[in-house]
């Protein structure tokens, strides 16, 4: 759909407007907050597509995670960016989990900090022995 989005000149405010392609450019924007045409287009925010083949390109060398253990904030960083060569949301305990290593904190506080971690019926290891 052809949304634009704006920012009126005049009170600073933001906008979006649906225009069609043939009338962008063509039809006058107004900022629906003071009437004023004194407008400027804002470019939003674009999310590249990524092959398969250039994720894994960007992932870390695997040689290089030798050591992570012992470095909670290298191990943080190396999971925040494969998440993002993913383009997946891992959800709100794994941003929890990262931001915990980011800030220095191990994986063992971590573990104990949130019992219930990875295992929706109420924790690690409380399900069927294997």
């Amino acid at each position: 759909m052809p949304f634009y989005q704006y920012r009126c000149l005049n009170c600073k405010k933001r906008f979006e407007i649906f225009l069609s392609y043939s009338d962008y450019g063509q039809k006058p924007v107004t900022c629906p907050h003071c009437a004023s045409q004194q407008v400027q287009r804002r470019i939003g925010r674009i999310r590249l597509a990524h092959s398969d083949e250039s994720r894994l390109e960007n992932l870390p060398d695997p040689s290089g995670l030798e050591g992570l253990e012992n470095d909670p904030r290298a191990l943080g960083q190396m999971m925040r960016k494969m998440s993002r060569e993913t383009g997946e949301d891992l959800g709100v305990e794994f941003n929890e989990v990262v931001d915990r290593l980011e800030s220095g904190q191990s994986p063992e506080d971590i573990e104990k900090a949130m019992p219930d971690l990875g295992d929706e019926s109420g924790g690690i290891g409380s399900g069927d022995d294997f």
